[in-house]
C-alpha cells in the first residue's frame, strides 16, 4: 500500500527500496563525478554552518531562540545537497542498505565514503578560505569571527565519548531527514522533510563531521590556537559516531524491517 489517507508520499517500504536503489547508483558513480559532488556537498554544508554561526553571534537572542533559529538556518546545507544534488558523506551512510542486500560490495561502499568525505573536506575548507578572503568574520562588529572561533574551540575540547555519541545522535537525524526526502515527490516535500530533523540536531548540539570540516579550517584562518591533534580528537570519534548513527540506527534497522530476505525456516 503506497498511499495512506490520500497522501501521494511514498510509503516506508517503498522508501527502503528507493534508498537501496539510490545507494547502488551512488556507489558506482565515476570517480571525478563523485569527487566534484563531494566538494559541492562540503561547501553547501559549510554555508549552512556559516548561517548557524551568524545567528549564534547575535547576543540579543535567548538560548532557545538562538539554537532553534540557528538550526533552521543550518538546514540550508542539506536542502542544497538534496535539491541541487551533491554527495554528502553522512547521508551516504545509507548506502549500507544496498550493502546489506549484497547489491554493493564492501570496496564500493568504502570507496564512496572515503572519496565523498575527502571531497567534503576540500569543499568545506575551500569555502572557509573564501569566507576569510571576503572578510565576513568582521560582520556584527567582529562577533561572527569570535563565534566561529568559539564554536571550533568548544568542539576541539569535547571528550571522545561525548563527541562519539553526539555524532551518533546527529547522523540518526540527518539520515532520517535524507530518508524522508525520498518519501516526497516535490521540492516542497524535500524541504519540509529536512527542516525539522536538521533544526533538532543543531539545536541539541549534536556533532556533524562535515560541518566540523568547515568550522576547524575557518577557526585556523582566524588565528585560533587549535592543534591538529585536537581537531582529529573531535573528527575521528564524530565520524565514527556518524557512521553508527546513519548506517546502523537508520540503514540497518530499516533493512531488517523491510528488505531482509524472508525467513526460509518459517512455514
Amino acid at each position: 500500500m503506497t498511499e495512506i489517507f490520500g497522501s501521494d508520499a511514498y510509503a516506508p517500504r517503498d522508501i527502503a527500496a528507493r534508498v537501496s536503489d539510490v545507494g547502488v547508483a551512488k556507489a558506482r558513480l565515476p570517480l571525478l563525478t563523485l569527487w566534484l559532488l563531494g566538494m559541492l556537498a562540503g561547501a553547501f554544508i559549510g554555508l549552512g554552518a556559516l548561517m548557524f554561526a551568524l545567528v549564534a553571534s547575535d547576543a540579543t537572542l535567548g538560548f532557545a531562540a538562538q539554537r532553534l533559529l540557528g538550526g533552521l538556518a543550518f538546514s540550508l546545507g542539506l536542502i542544497l545537497v538534496s535539491v541541487a544534488g551533491a554527495e554528502l558523506f553522512t547521508g551516504n551512510n545509507l548506502i549500507a542498505m544496498a550493502w546489506a542486500s549484497r547489491r554493493v560490495s564492501t570496496a564500493e561502499l568504502l570507496r564512496n565514503w572515503v572519496v565523498a568525505c575527502a571531497g567534503n573536506l576540500a569543499g568545506a575548507a575551500g569555502l572557509a578560505v573564501l569566507v576569510w578572503l571576503a572578510g565576513l568574520a568582521a560582520l556584527n562588529h567582529g562577533a561572527l569571527g569570535q563565534t566561529l572561533v568559539q564554536i571550533a574551540t568548544t568542539k576541539a575540547q569535547l571528550p571522545w565519548g561525548e563527541a562519539f555519541f553526539r555524532g551518533v545522535l546527529c547522523n540518526l537525524l540527518v539520515c532520517m531527514a535524507v530518508w524522508m526526502t525520498l518519501a516526497g515527490r516535490s521540492v516542497t516535500d524535500k524541504v519540509l522533510a529536512i527542516v525539522f530533523p536538521i533544526t533538532a540536531f543543531v539545536a541539541a548540539g549534536f556533532e556533524h563531521s562535515v560541518a566540523n570540516l568547515f568550522f576547524f579550517p575557518m577557526a585556523w584562518l582566524l588565528g585560533a590556537p587549535i592543534t591538529l591533534a585536537a581537531m582529529l580528537g573531535n573528527l575521528l570519534p564524530v565520524i565514527a559516531g556518524n557512521i553508527v548513527g546513519g548506517s546502523v540506527l537508520v540503514a540497518a534497522v530499516y533493512w531488517v524491517i523491510y528488505l531482509r530476505p524472508a525467513d526460509r525456516s518459517s512455514p
